[in-house]
């Protein structure tokens, strides 16, 4: 007998037992190899105090079998509750998105007949790591984060993917015209990476127009690799242009473990009712066989499915007169799919997998670090201040300066103030004071000396960024 495999199953919240229920059910007829751990999550565990949507018991079980099949959660509005997705993808290393988008013409209205793209987002860092400050009355920050090694092992993993897929060609979405160092930092590793696979063509657009013309011409992209929150707005705006979001499923990588799920939410108004479609996460759990080893039931199941679609059993959400022949509840529209394993879509292409687990989801390949030669050449220190115009600020702040550092500018929201600022610049209470060393580098020393004469004028700073040369170039932006 062949390997069974075992998995955490998560019913999740709203429509999300109705799904699972019908999921499993077509897994256990097309034969797939599972022990079923089933976990608690969502609503009632955050009832429970868990502030995460999972106990004590959810992860450990996760832990041990390494796959996690998980329906939608909701997550309580308010502080101090987490997202379970956002804390799975963290706590476990999922650092992997991966979301195909395929249109399915004729059969589920698009105007992208021929769209077939999928999105890698790396998943544990941008502002999704969730660090924030109240900083002054007027001004909360969230800090965007991104590694050399995050980025190389999210782009490693899209040139993989797209080589193991037989994709033809790999799109980098960035920012970097405006954040020319963390955004810029991504594109130089992604072409940088992008020299080792040169079968597969590389490009990347700036994601504002990028994300434009994946809305109008989708046909152009096949894989996308792409930042957290970049990633997180393009693969739904991918996935509607499809015809439904309610048709996509969504796997969550990491070295040891991995996450499944539909990319839609948990839908409480229509749960109960028995219409909700089962398809995103039915998908999700063809990508979970194709991921453990069971390739053959993940086919059987996947080639089912798209000849219920092509044969008209549609559910709600994408069901059209003229279209679709059978308007079907989510147990009869699973029931249709069950009763077609082992047939064949006759319009669209039949799909195959391999039953070996992919490479690409066991590889972490990372460059060797290099470590740089870093000189402390100043600081920006943050200010709380509503004492009058910046004229007044520098008054106030330049004769605290020190033999080691002098004032050399003033910022409010990153544009500059002092000295020659634009004078229509409007101003929050939150300001940024750069000191720049004038003799060559500095000792943490000081700026601990600048900083108590600050404290000793009563001037409230509330952040410092140290200022540092890495290799000679500066490790931080100019002024506006």
């Amino acid at each position: 007998m062949r390997d069974i495999t075992p998995i955490t199953v998560a019913r999740g919240d709203g429509i999300g037992p109705e799904i699972m229920d019908a999921v499993l059910y077509v897994m256990n007829a097309a034969g797939a190899r599972l022990k079923v751990e089933e976990v608690p999550a969502g609503e009632v565990v955050y009832r429970r105090g868990h502030a995460g949507g999972l106990d004590h018991a959810g992860w450990g079980s996760i832990r041990r079998t390494r796959v996690f099949l998980k329906g939608p959660i909701t997550t309580p509005q308010g502080y101090g509750n987490k997202s379970l997705n956002v804390t799975a993808r963290t706590t476990l290393g999922l650092f992997a998105n991966v979301r195909p988008c395929v249109a399915y013409h004729p059969y589920v209205r698009t105007r992208h007949p021929r769209m077939d793209v999928v999105i890698i987002r790396e998943n544990e860092e941008d502002l999704y790591a969730g660090i924030e400050h109240r900083q002054t009355d007027d001004v909360i920050q969230s800090v965007k984060l991104i590694s050399r090694p995050g980025s190389e092992r999210i782009v490693r993993y899209a040139f993989d993917y797209a080589r193991s897929n037989h994709r033809q060609k790999v799109t980098a979405f960035v920012k970097d015209n405006v954040m020319k160092m963390t955004d810029g930092l991504f594109l130089k590793i992604f072409y940088e990476l992008a020299a080792e696979y040169p079968e597969i063509k590389a490009d990347h657009l700036i994601v504002d127009i990028g994300a434009a013309r994946l809305a109008d011409q989708p046909e152009r992209f096949d894989v996308i690799v792409t930042l957290n929150l970049y990633g997180d707005i393009v693969s739904d705006i991918a996935a509607q242009i499809t015809g439904s979001v309610g048709l996509a499923g969504s796997a969550n990588i990491g070295e040891t473990c991995a996450m499944f799920e539909a990319i839609h939410g948990s839908a409480p108004m229509i749960a109960g009712q028995g219409i909700a479609n089962p398809s995103g996460l039915l998908m999700a759990a063809v990508m979970m066989l194709v991921h453990i080893g069971q390739g053959d039931i993940a086919a059987r199941i996947h080639n089912a499915w798209l000849k219920t679609i092509e044969d008209g059993i549609h559910t709600a959400d994408i069901f059209a007169r003229g279209i679709g022949r059978v308007r079907a509840g989510t147990r009869a529209f699973a029931d249709a799919v069950v009763e077609r394993l082992g047939q064949m879509p006759v319009t669209m292409p039949t799909v195959g997998y391999t039953t070996a687990r992919p490479a690409y989801d066991r590889t972490n390949r990372l460059s060797p670090r290099r470590v740089a030669v870093k000189e402390l050449v100043g600081v920006d220190v943050f200010l709380h201040w509503s004492g009058g115009v910046p004229n007044d600020l520098a008054e106030l702040v330049e004769p605290l300066a020190t033999e080691a550092l002098t004032l050399v500018s003033i910022s409010n929201r990153s544009q500059k103030v002092w000295p020659d600022g634009n004078l229509d610049v409007f101003c929050t209470d939150h300001w940024r004071c750069r000191f720049l060393a004038q003799n060559g580098p500095i000792t943490h020393a000081a700026i601990v000396d600048l900083l108590g004469r600050l404290a000793d004028a009563g001037i409230d700073f509330t952040q410092t960024e140290n200022l540092s040369n890495f290799d000679g170039k500066a490790g931080f932006s100019t002024l506006g």
